[in-house]
């Protein structure tokens, strides 16, 4: 942060932005988690309550991490790349659940991970570059994803 206090109205909308993109993706995917209820899991699928409380603080986590990004003193255009890296990471967690739980493309939404995986990598190296704090509230993010790769590509193995 630039001058050490707390821009409230910035660390509010940082922290909504990625709260709502997962909001409406679950809301347009709801109807598919009736069906993942249903379908064979691998081994560690935890219930289904998991996934929301999880993303919410994954999302809260990110919102966090771009405030301290985009609050920093780094130069405007580092900022630039690190929130665009962002952006597309965020997009394509919204477009995960669509994939999955709307289409029904198993293998595709693994692909789909893999992707969204080193898009958010990339975010986390340049939020880390600069600001050490932001780089590490993005890990529990990674970690999820890694754990959601292998539950996706269990139920597409399994079902």
């Amino acid at each position: 942060m630039k001058s050490g206090k707390i821009k409230w109205k910035e660390l509010v909308i940082c922290i909504a932005a990625p709260l709502l993109v997962g909001a409406l993706a679950g809301v347009l995917s709801r109807g598919g988690m009736e069906d993942y209820k249903t379908m064979y899991k691998p081994l560690l699928a935890p219930p289904g309550w998991v996934f929301p409380v999880v993303w919410t603080i994954l999302y809260v986590l990110m919102g966090l991490a771009s405030y301290l990004v985009y609050t920093s003193t780094a130069s405007p255009e580092r900022i630039r790349r690190a929130m665009t890296s962002y952006v597309l990471q965020l997009a394509a967690n919204f477009v995960w659940p669509l994939i999955f739980f709307l289409l029904g493309a198993y293998l595709i939404a693994f692909l789909w991970l893999i992707l969204l995986f080193a898009l958010a990598l990339v975010c986390a190296l340049r939020f880390g570059y600069i600001d050490a704090r932001a780089g590490k509230l993005m890990a529990p993010y990674l970690l999820w994803l890694f754990f959601a790769a292998y539950l996706n590509l269990g139920v597409y193995l399994l079902n």
